[in-house]
């Protein structure tokens, strides 16, 4: 690739799942850095894209015209916090709400499974962030589909119920649910950071050994990796089902944190830059007014 990373990534295009693509994660590279030879090159690039961000985002949030939604997948230790940390450093927290998705209440189960993903969308003008989010519902839930037992679904009786078909139906509800977003405003990206089960071993090992870093993990985190091929084949299904033209994916390598983050940070920004956002125009109106206002400012009396 002939590229200076002077200039913006935007897009590495073998980061983008186009629309139809059938997804095999076995050919994604999970150590691949595009352009970039080690991480003092890649930092430059996120802080240029850090301080646009910022003005990007404080032009979304006087416009009001659009909101965006921000998804991020991935496995145990992947570097979902750390992304969402370093990536949105620059954002005003007015202007934006990360949301994580945990298993779900008594309440949400009560529901049906957008819900509480309904409750949580962004605003016109602002930036919601899903840490985990109504994928899953087709990715956790996929590899344990007795889960499914408590959301007192009608058609599921007992696990047999749970056949392909229903998945593909669940798909097309995603895939229906993101289009109205769309079409009412709602800019969608969502990452799938791909870290390599040998990383992730080595992450594990270093929350144990590190006693800061003991919260961080939990004895059911290698249990669920036990079933990493499940999950591998879980994740490939619902890429190739939901990747669209109006919500699409991301498959970002996750072994080099350095290239995650400026990758993700490059994407965010370039897609907001593709708007053309502008701040609000007043009216004839209300320019004379606020000149008034300044008069009656500059022709107070003093103090």
């Amino acid at each position: 690739m002939n590229k200076s990373t002077d200039n913006f990534l935007r897009f590495d295009e073998s980061l983008l799942v186009k629309p139809g693509t059938k997804v095999n994660l076995d050919k994604y590279n999970t150590s691949y850095t595009s352009v970039f030879k080690d991480k003092d090159d890649a930092e430059d690039m996120l802080q240029k894209d850090i301080k646009r961000l910022s003005e990007l985002q404080d032009i979304l949030y006087a416009s009001e015209k659009y909101s965006v939604l921000i998804i991020f997948q991935a496995m145990d230790a992947a570097g979902k916090d750390g992304t969402i940390k370093h990536v949105m450093t620059g954002v005003n927290p007015q202007g934006c709400e990360v949301t994580s998705f945990k298993q779900p209440t008594p309440e949400e189960l009560s529901h049906d499974f957008l819900w509480r993903i309904n409750k949580a969308l962004p605003s016109k003008g602002k930036i919601g962030i899903f840490n985990r989010s109504h994928y899953e519902e087709v990715l956790v839930v996929r590899v344990h589909p007795e889960y499914l037992l408590a959301q007192n679904i009608p058609s599921i009786k007992s696990l047999d119920d749970v056949t392909e078909d229903f998945w593909k139906i669940r798909f097309e509800v995603i895939n229906n649910f993101e289009k109205r977003l769309y079409e009412n405003g709602t800019v969608i990206m969502k990452f799938f950071l791909n870290v390599s089960k040998a990383e992730q071993k080595k992450r594990f090992l270093e929350r144990i050994a590190e006693p800061e870093k003991n919260w961080k993990f939990s004895p059911n985190d290698v249990k669920e990796r036990q079933l990493w091929d499940k999950y591998m084949k879980a994740y490939e299904d619902a890429i190739t089902h939901t990747s669209t033209e109006y919500a699409p994916w991301y498959i970002i390598p996750a072994d080099k944190k350095w290239f995650m983050r400026a990758a993700v940070g490059d994407i965010i920004t370039g897609t907001l830059e593709s708007l053309g956002l502008q701040y609000p125009k007043l009216s004839s109106e209300a320019i004379q007014k606020i000149n008034e206002a300044r008069d009656q400012l500059l022709n107070e009396a003093h103090a």
